[in-house]
């Protein structure tokens, strides 16, 4: 599979109200937003609430790759 077309899976939980946010984003589209950084800063659809969480909880998948381009 191309690299470029591979889909990688955000999920967190939001601390305030409890609700799941899952993203499917390209390794263009996570490169992009967040490049390769220990936290990604999300916002809950629900209740708006702005939270971090660490990338290896959120998306295991794209923190292994980004350890592995060190």
């Amino acid at each position: 599979m191309d690299k470029q077309k591979k889909r990688y899976t955000i999920k967190a939980g939001c601390p305030q109200c409890g609700c799941t946010q899952t993203t499917v984003m390209t390794n263009e589209e996570l490169q992009e937003r967040y490049g390769h950084v220990p936290n990604f800063d999300l916002e809950c659809g629900e209740c708006m609430a702005k939270f971090s969480t660490p990338a290896k909880d959120a998306c295991p998948e794209w923190d292994r790759e980004c350890r592995m381009k060190e």
